[in-house]
């Protein structure tokens, strides 16, 4: 009757052991390291980068407990503050020597000192949050109407450029709030500019008036096209700030979308407001020029003579010099999209640009010139440019729609479609919240937080001990595995731990004893009704599974509402509560009952239980 097989024994010990691997990590604590990243977007880390921080640490006679390198960053650990203090300058001067051109990002920062043979299995520990790390919070507002009025200007323009190229006269092309209006003279007109109009731009819709005996287009968004354009802008504004943030070289950003039109930016461990002000609200511009493909432009380019006059020198993504001329063709806000995608004769990954109507008119004319020549993009940044590609002309391109290939996988179309949309932001942010978290508060916040899981952990064990006996051990220890399970689930989902998550973490230790508590009471109910105490066992919790599954779902219901609709901390304590809930279900019903069954099951001749009160031979319920 209260005998488990062996295989349920089996899953339970299989948890058990994988809960501990992974609740392990928590417990190394972190030790300071250095932290090396690129400090151009358009440059990936690749692994020899490891080779020269090893190389630059054996020069300064340091050695590192450990050097890891993720394919973005390097991670050097050090036993000691002193010791990542001289690391860091020891590999900023390998690494830059230049440090007016920096190349590389060199940072301070904490790794965990999880051991190796953890690591090989996947097990990390938890992410600290703001408000238990310290650190900067900035609640970002996206102006989505500009980014709207921004593309409705420029269908106005493709619009006029259109009806040009296409010789269809008209009165005017004007634009009236969000709409865009055509005047034109005659209907047969107006029948030749909306076919135009609708087959060349899917994303307006056409409303046709009379005005003073003069047919009137009027062009409008559809609303389908300004939600993406404003999800576009929103997913832009947040790549943007990913590249920007690389700079600061923290080892957990949060940037995550807040609503329609707001993005959170958290940046644990960073305490100078005003860099990270000055991070998020930087500027970048795209350039698009012509290569000096002059003789003496190729000899400079091979560092066989100097800079031809009117001429500038900058590296491509390779740190391969280009001689480009100091003309500007086009700018990024010629550019109006940029996506990765495939060529449809060779199957190459290319870069697919529109352009607005100024741009492609000017393009156009310039490709046409300049067939056979290559054409430099180049990003701006803090006043540095980059060569982000130089392709060549192959013909002339007209239409807006412009293709870059060369040879490209599909990662390097993806990244260079990203660093031309994310050069600048596509909409302008105001910061609206600001808030600065010191690190003393932060660990003044762990300590408290770990303080009162502990404290209602060791109160609450202490009741179920003294009130239910063996019943309350056996529920101690469950609720301990139940805390274990719920540490490692964090741990496996690299979530970021936070003092809302904490207060869950607590809320859940009380939800998880109450299962026990209606178990218990069953148990007793049965004992002084005249049950067996073998039958007592079984009922009380098979009639107990009802009420605990009834309460936890409406709990669970309340977690996933507070997930779907809060927003910051809320979600933070959702996410706990929520698997809380479900770890709690398990550790409350199998795992105590497996430790009942496994203590009490194999007694055949069962005559009393150790819940508070004993069943006596006669069948008198006495207390135990």
């Amino acid at each position: 009757m209260n005998r488990y097989s062996w295989w349920k024994y089996a899953t339970l010990v299989v948890v058990l052991i994988i809960a501990t691997l992974y609740t392990l990590p928590n417990f190394f604590g972190e030790a300071p390291a250095v932290q090396v990243s690129s400090a151009r977007a358009a440059h990936r880390l690749d692994e020899g980068i490891v080779s020269r921080v090893e190389q630059a640490l054996a020069a300064a006679n340091l050695g590192a407990e450990a050097i890891q390198f993720d394919g973005q960053t390097v991670k050097a650990r050090f036993a000691s503050t002193d010791a990542q203090l001289k690391a860091r300058d020891a590999i900023e001067r390998a690494l830059n020597p230049d440090p007016a051109n920096p190349t590389h990002v060199v940072a301070l920062n904490l790794l965990p000192r999880t051991p190796a043979w953890l690591q090989s299995l996947g097990a990390q520990p938890m992410y600290l949050g703001l408000d238990l790390r310290g650190g900067v919070h900035f609640l970002l507002q996206v102006d989505m109407a500009s980014a709207v009025d921004k593309r409705v200007e420029g269908i106005a323009a493709d619009v006029r450029t259109a009806l040009r190229d296409k010789g269809i006269r008209h009165g005017g092309v004007r634009r009236e709030g969000q709409a865009v209006l055509v005047r034109l003279r005659d209907a047969a007109t107006a029948r030749a500019a909306g076919d135009l109009i609708a087959r060349d731009f899917p994303d307006v819709q056409l409303a046709e008036r009379d005005e003073g005996g003069e047919t009137v287009l009027a062009l409008t968004l559809r609303p389908e096209a300004a939600r993406r354009i404003q999800e576009q802008a929103l997913k832009q504004n947040i790549l943007t700030l990913h590249n920007r943030i690389n700079e600061l070289g923290v080892a957990e950003p949060v940037i995550q979308q807040q609503g329609l039109d707001r993005i959170v930016v958290q940046l644990p461990g960073v305490q100078d407001t005003a860099k990270a002000k000055d991070i998020l609200g930087r500027t970048a511009t795209l350039e698009i020029r012509m290569v000096d493909e002059s003789p003496e432009g190729l000899a400079a380019e091979r560092n066989a003579g100097p800079v031809p006059f009117g001429a500038e020198r900058y590296l491509d993504r390779n740190g391969a010099p280009v001689i480009v001329k100091r003309e500007v063709i086009l700018t990024g806000e010629n550019l109006t999209d940029a996506q990765a995608g495939f060529d449809s004769q060779t199957q190459e990954p290319v870069v697919n640009l529109t352009l607005d109507g100024k741009g492609a008119r000017v393009f156009r004319d310039v490709t046409r010139e300049n067939v056979g020549k290559r054409m430099a993009i180049l990003l701006f940044e803090k006043g540095k440019g980059e060569v982000v590609t130089a392709p060549v002309i192959r013909t002339e391109i007209g239409g807006g729609r412009v293709q870059i290939s060369g040879r490209m996988t599909t990662q390097e179309a993806n990244d260079t479609a990203l660093l031309l949309r994310a050069g600048s932001l596509a909409a302008p942010m105001e910061i609206i919240e600001e808030r600065t978290i010191g690190p003393s508060l932060g660990a003044d916040n762990i300590r408290m937080g770990f303080n009162s899981v502990v404290w209602g952990f060791a109160v609450v064990v202490a009741f179920m001990c003294i009130y239910y006996r063996l019943f309350g051990v056996f529920s101690s220890v469950a609720l301990a595995v139940n805390l274990m399970l719920l540490v490692a689930v964090l741990s496996m989902l690299q979530a970021t731990l936070t003092l809302p998550g904490i207060a869950a973490i607590a809320l859940t230790l009380g939800m998880a004893i109450d299962a026990n508590v209606l178990i218990n009471e069953r148990v007793r109910e049965e004992l002084r009704n005249g049950s067996a105490p073998q039958t007592a066992i079984h009922k009380g919790y098979e009639h107990a599974w009802d009420t605990i599954l009834d309460s936890n779902i409406t709990s669970l219901m309340a977690g996933l509402a507070l997930l779907t609709f809060g927003s910051g901390p809320v979600r933070g304590f959702a996410v706990v509560h929520c698997i809380g809930i479900l770890t709690s279900m398990f550790s409350a019903v199998f795992f105590s009952r497996g430790l009942v069954n496994l203590w009490y099951g194999r007694q055949k001749k069962l005559r009393a239980v150790s819940i508070g009160i004993r069943v006596a031979p006669s069948g008198a319920v006495k207390a135990d």
